[in-house]
């Protein structure tokens, strides 16, 4: 019998699956003091938060029976999670719960500004009747630009093309074929969907290449009386240059949910002297089907974790040790290296990805391939991906995993090689442990390096002549950057070279474009590991 105990409210969908499960004795305590709480935690196996409950340090060390945190929701700001990962405790939380609240919040807020309801309703409120104020804009025939074609997205397509709408979407990691079955047109680039669309509406998350990802430039290409939609996440969007935009007339309607700053400071409340706005605080979630499915999600996810079956929405995941395990830990962390830096280098926007571990290592290919994954996922995504839930990610978003083994090679007895392919390009990297102890990263397409997979690396290919190394290191050091190992790999004498440095500092947009302004260096990119 596992003991399950919720600290939190939560919808009676959730708490009647708990019940009804005969292994679980459930205790439900939603408005349980902290003092309590600490008291009584030890006897429980598993414990349903939402935020109210911290799940910290001190919480855990009295937690002497606790295996699953179950965060009734999708952030996990409220739970210690390297001290639970480092006690073993499954921390599982429900995202995709509150796709349809969020979509129908999205077609909510179009339709908001595509008729002025908002401002006709106000109007009203105020005794008038001025039936001509309120000229609107049909959604039919538009053409609507979804940036974003995940879980959300796709649900936001079906119901603009139920109105009879063109919809046209941009999202480098979903596979054509996707669009196909949806009726939705995938475009090659954000530029060409800013450029066609009437309407376009924001469905991504929110990492470090889709931070500011709609800025000056990208208003100026949009058509002038575009309709403008934000309910994803604050910051994808850079706030000034909006301000910038409507005062320029570019839009004709906004819809924000979401906000980089929230509660929303000065600077973003400026947007709301905008006439023809639609506001929310954040509220994509806020339906009480939403709530019914986030709890039943957790309490069948949290029921699975105890009896160790597979959970899909894990945040962590302790990896199971088994036999061989300490010897294999430093290929662990390098197969987690060449998925971040293959994403880094290649730019992740791969449709198959061949795994080949090498040697005796390859016994432990499963456990490789979901460090490969990891690796491969994390730097696009904004969720947590663990060795769990990176492969059902990878799947999610149409990409081919392939898996092969072979005997010892001839440079190195132990290698991991993984090969990127995407409408007939290939992408390589590859890399042993020297001494089963220090990963390496040995291979990047055809040239051959030796690389430690840590900090700042400055990868390049350049014209194999004299003095480019030379050029290279008076920009960095007039830049005040050093130089922390050097490698150069070439293929023949007088034609490309790849060159790798690993440097003790990030570099910037001037610095990069020194770099580019080489004659001898084709291409250049830091890859952060």
């Amino acid at each position: 019998m596992y003991k399950v105990l919720v600290t939190d409210h939560i919808s009676e969908a959730g708490l009647k699956i708990l019940m009804e499960e005969p292994e679980i004795d459930l205790e439900y305590q939603p408005e349980i003091s902290w003092e309590e709480l600490l008291e009584i935690i030890p006897e429980y196996h598993a414990i349903i938060t939402r935020s109210r409950t911290p799940v910290n340090k001190e919480l855990l060390e009295k937690a002497k029976n606790l295996k699953v945190i179950g965060r009734a929701g999708v952030g996990v700001d409220n739970v210690d999670l390297d001290e639970a990962s480092r006690r073993g405790i499954l921390v599982v939380n429900a995202p995709g719960a509150n796709t349809v609240g969020a979509a129908e919040l999205t077609i909510a807020h179009l339709y908001a500004v595509l008729r002025k309801l908002h401002l006709a309703h106000e109007s009203m409120l105020q005794g008038e009747w001025n039936r001509k104020k309120f000229m609107g804009e049909e959604l039919d025939g538009k053409t609507v630009g979804i940036i974003g074609l995940g879980n959300v997205g796709s649900q936001v397509a079906i119901r603009c093309k139920a109105a009879n709408a063109e919809v046209i979407a941009y999202d480098p990691y979903i596979p054509k074929s996707k669009g196909e079955r949806l009726g939705v047109e995938i475009v090659e680039t954000l530029d060409e969907l800013l450029k066609r669309s009437d309407v376009v509406t924001l469905h991504c998350p929110l990492t470090e290449e889709t931070r500011n990802m709609i800025d000056k430039e990208q208003f100026k290409i949009m058509k002038n009386g575009v309709y403008f939609i934000n309910c994803a996440r604050g910051g994808i969007v850079n706030e000034d240059a909006l301000y910038e935009a409507i005062q320029e007339g570019k839009i004709a309607g906004l819809g924000l949910d979401v906000y980089s700053v929230e509660p929303p400071d000065d600077r973003i409340r400026r947007l709301f002297e905008f006439p023809n706005i639609s506001l929310s605080p954040h509220i994509g979630a806020n339906t009480f089907e939403s709530q019914d499915k986030v709890a039943i999600k957790i309490a069948k996810q949290v029921i699975a974790a105890l009896k160790g079956e597979f959970v899909e929405a894990a945040v962590n995941a302790p990896f199971t040790i088994t036999e061989g395990f300490e010897q294999i830990k430093a290929y662990l962390e390098l197969a987690e290296k060449l998925g971040s830096f293959l994403t880094q280098y290649g730019g992740g926007h791969f449709k198959e990805i061949e795994i080949e571990v090498r040697g005796k290592i390859a016994e432990h290919l499963k456990p490789i391939v979901a460090y490969v994954l990891k690796g491969f996922l994390s730097p696009i995504l904004d969720r947590d991906v663990n060795i769990i839930n990176a492969p059902y990610l990878a799947k999610e978003r149409g990409v081919i995993i392939k898996e092969a083994t072979r005997e010892e090679g001839l440079n190195f007895k132990e290698f991991i090689k993984i090969t990127a392919r995407e409408n007939g390009k290939e992408t390589v990297v590859g890399g042993t442990a020297l001494y089963e102890k220090l990963p390496r990263i040995m291979l990047v397409d055809n040239y051959w390096i030796d690389v430690e997979p840590k900090g700042v690396i400055l990868i390049l290919k350049n014209q194999d002549v004299p003095g480019v190394i030379g050029k290279l290191g008076m920009i960095l050091a007039r830049h005040n950057i050093n130089i922390a190992g050097f490698q150069l790999g070439r293929l023949e004498k007088g034609k490309l070279a790849l060159g790798v440095l690993q440097l003790d500092d990030k570099l910037n947009d001037v610095i990069f474009e020194e770099i580019l302004e080489v004659p001898e260096i084709i291409e250049a990119k830091e890859i952060i590991l």
